[in-house]
């Protein structure tokens, strides 16, 4: 084969970063379709990301990356803002992915540790907590954030250097009698090895992933769906006013609680079924709020309580204050009002159309009894 002949059968191409492919026309548009297929499994699979973490040195190459002056770390804004979207998108990756997060570096910071941080970077924020990303958990969110133009530009940055999955230019190869065959023989070799490579690489360790995930999902339903039977077997249907022994035997130590002891004791429930940084911040001016936490899976739990008698009911003026402020002023992913007594029909209504959570007397006794309070709220909720 000429030399003249064979330029005419290669193609030149650029990818984003500038950086040419000069390869076979054929080679080169399969290597573009396993690229796309392995950024795919870059999205879904742990552990091909867990894989590429320490490939750190990309992020300076696709954009500036502002530190806090530590030099270590950067705030929620700060990955927002690198990412060119809104933090609420950070917010809600860290809750679908915060077990990864915190394996690459992400954590919170309280106390004197927050006070130094705000002192020495100038934030202005009275949040009690402040969500800290290293440059691993940067690339880790770069690896999961879809609609980002940023973050896929990461993940093509972390696939171009990836060399071993990278065709190769086909050399010119010797004039034979049989010089297109021989050439097509050759990019079927060269294709069907370099499927081969990314399958093995990347589709069957993704797989694997899919199914120890789909195993753990499944324990987790079972165990949802065997808190639920035991409240469906605890819990009844009844007239108001009447009442279970099993369910208000522990019902009248709360009864005589104060305010402040029962604010404290929800608390404690909350501690017990894996809620962590519990704030309690009932009293004046706690702009109904009187507990906050994180809930295990990461999610922001605001809770109102009232103490009160049994024949008692939460009035549709009480509900629009909690609404106010729950999360307009407080961040609620989740929010919840805890009684002792029930709620109105109309302040119930108005919960409904506004998306709060509500623990009347009966699912507060099961709380009390035992009940896990992620398998309370998804009964509240529905």
């Amino acid at each position: 084969m000429s030399e003249q002949h064979w330029s005419s059968t290669r193609t030149t191409e650029e990818d984003h970063t500038g950086r040419t492919n000069d390869t076979h026309p054929k080679v080169f548009a399969q290597w573009k379709d396993s690229k796309e297929a392995i950024e795919g499994a870059l999205l879904e699979s742990p552990t091909l990301r867990s894989r590429m973490a320490q490939r750190t040195e990309v992020l300076e190459r696709v954009g500036e990356l502002r530190l806090l002056p530590d030099g270590v770390h950067v705030t929620s804004a700060m990955v927002a803002e690198y990412c060119g979207v809104d933090e609420t998108a950070i917010r809600q990756m860290v809750v679908e992915h915060r077990d990864e997060l915190e394996t690459n570096g992400y954590h919170t910071v309280t106390g004197m540790r927050l006070s130094e941080i705000k002192s020495l970077s100038g934030i202005q924020s009275r949040a009690r907590s402040l969500a800290l990303f290293t440059r691993r958990t940067i690339l880790n969110t770069g690896m999961l954030l879809r609609d980002s133009y940023v973050a896929r530009q990461v993940r093509y940055e972390l696939l171009n250097d990836a060399q071993d999955i990278r065709p190769q230019p086909v050399e010119n190869l010797p004039a034979t009698p049989s010089r297109e065959g021989s050439l097509d023989a050759r990019i079927v070799r060269i294709t069907e090895r370099t499927v081969s490579s990314i399958l093995s690489r990347t589709v069957v360790p993704m797989q694997n992933a899919m199914i120890e995930t789909c195993s753990e999902l499944h324990r987790d339903v079972n165990r949802l769906r065997e808190d639920v039977d035991a409240i469906k077997a605890t819990l009844y249907e009844a007239a108001p006013g009447t009442s279970r022994p099993e369910l208000t035997s522990l019902m009248p130590a709360v009864d005589v609680m104060s305010w402040k002891q029962f604010e404290q004791h929800v608390a404690e429930l909350c501690r017990r079924d894996g809620c962590t940084d519990i704030d309690v911040t009932g009293g004046k001016g706690d702009l109904s709020a009187d507990v906050i936490a994180l809930l295990p899976d990461g999610r922001r739990l605001v809770i109102q309580c009232k103490r009160q008698a049994a024949h008692r009911a939460v009035t549709t003026a009480d509900m629009q204050q909690f609404i106010g402020a729950a999360r307009p002023e407080h961040r609620a992913d989740i929010a919840l009002y805890a009684v002792t007594c029930r709620f109105t029909k109309s302040a119930l209504a108005l919960a409904a159309r506004h998306g709060i959570t509500v623990m009347p007397r009966e699912l507060f006794a099961a709380w009390n009894a035992g009940a896990r309070l992620d398998t309370l709220l998804l009964n509240a909720a529905a």
